[in-house]
């Protein structure tokens, strides 16, 4: 956060508590009360850190380094009871959060320790007050706020920074992860093309018929790489889908005509004699159900047995694609659909986060189901729509 909507956000934790022109005042007001009292409370706060293997092995720097620190915890609490709640103020306490996180002190540790700081104040206020019980719970009421405030601050910086690192690190694992997949992926292709030119550039004498085999070879290679690259570029650049209604049986045989080499398989359309329409976008949808299809096949051999089953369930249209393959082992079916995670000997596994991706920000959910040794089935469920006017029935 930029140091305006740090204040911003103070600013909207002050209305949220109540906060008046008064609070300010009646710290002022008590400060004369409580400022005596800051030696003692520093003394008590460092003497119980000590007590704290957790809290005592962030102090690294010896006696020095705790003496810097009284200092510091002994500003800030002036800085408290001063009245002045200002950008400067904000933007200090703000920080505190971040160097909690720096030195890798756990977030509950302040909280215990502005607990123990909040007590001592409290109880030096009731012990010195002489006025009036109502005006001790106004100011009392008034040091909590401020309290809390910090508090507040403190801790929203902290999950700030901590969450960003945290995002850091998952970012470099991801990116560590992809790295050596990609690698593994490309190693192969290459390293085929590159014997291939190897022969095309060394051999001699080479038969038009070879020549068109090293070629087409190459070719292959290069449409496997590119599969790689675009399943990487649809993960993370799939756009806004345009959701409207659309046929959803429409789309799986269109789908079935265009793939060729479902033919050594026995192909089930379970369909209903009234097509029901869905909203989702259609062209992603279409690469949902492809790649559905796609990983069905690639887990039977020739001859099984893929069915795809159309149903309306409420106001549901869901969609069954079921495989006769292996199944899933019990202990891989929750991750089969999280990213670079593949049960396969070969591939990025990112066709079925693709697939849940898409079918989620298309308003649907996907679920899977699988037996070892009798098959899986992954079912899409997207939002029924009527069928526009004159729609065909399939």
């Amino acid at each position: 956060m930029n140091p305006e909507e740090i204040i911003e956000r103070y600013r909207d934790l002050q209305r949220y508590v109540g906060w008046n022109d008064d609070t300010p005042h009646r710290i002022q007001t008590i400060a004369p009360l409580l400022l005596p009292l800051i030696p003692q409370l520093v003394e008590d706060f460092y003497c119980e850190i000590q007590r704290h293997p957790a809290t005592k092995r962030v102090i690294t720097g010896g006696a020095s380094q705790v003496e810097r620190l009284r200092g510091t915890l002994e500003h800030w609490l002036r800085e408290l009871l001063s009245g002045q709640y200002d950008q400067a103020y904000v933007i200090r306490r703000w920080r505190v959060g971040l160097r909690h996180v720096e030195i890798g002190l756990d977030q509950v540790f302040t909280n215990a320790a502005l607990s123990r700081l909040r007590s001592g104040l409290a109880r030096g206020l009731v012990d010195r007050w002489t006025g009036e019980a109502a005006e001790l719970l106004l100011h009392l009421a008034a040091l909590h706020q401020v309290l809390d405030l910090d508090l507040a601050i403190i801790e929203d910086a902290y999950q700030a920074e901590y969450a960003a690192r945290l995002q850091r690190t998952e970012r470099l694992a991801t990116l560590g992860q992809i790295a050596g997949g990609i690698a593994h992926e490309l190693r192969n292709p290459l390293n085929v093309i590159k014997t291939s030119i190897y022969f095309l550039l060394h051999a001699k004498n080479i038969t038009p018929e070879k020549r068109v085999e090293h070629l087409q070879r190459i070719e292959r290679q290069v449409n496997l790489s590119d599969e790689v690259i675009t399943a990487l570029t649809n993960f993370a650049r799939m756009p806004v889908p345009t959701c409207t209604p659309f046929d959803v049986v429409a789309c799986l045989r269109e789908i079935l005509e265009h793939t060729t080499a479902l033919k050594v398989y026995d192909v089930i359309m379970d369909f209903p004699s009234v097509a029901p329409w869905a909203l989702g976008d259609a062209s992603q949808m279409r690469i949902v159900f492809d790649n559905l299809i796609r990983n069905a096949r690639e887990a039977m051999l020739p001859g099984g047995q893929l069915t795809l089953a159309v149903s309306g369930v409420g106001d549901r249209v869901e969609v069954a694609v079921s495989d006769t393959g292996d199944g899933i082992d019990e202990n891989q079916v929750s991750q089969v659909m999280e990213p670079l995670y593949s049960t396969k000997t070969r591939g990025l596994g990112l066709g079925l986060a693709i697939a849940r991706s898409i079918v989620e920000k298309n308003q649907g959910t996907i679920r899977v189901a699988s037996k070892k040794g009798q098959g899986t089935t992954f079912t899409v469920s997207l939002r029924a729509v009527p069928p526009p006017s004159g729609g065909a029935s399939s």
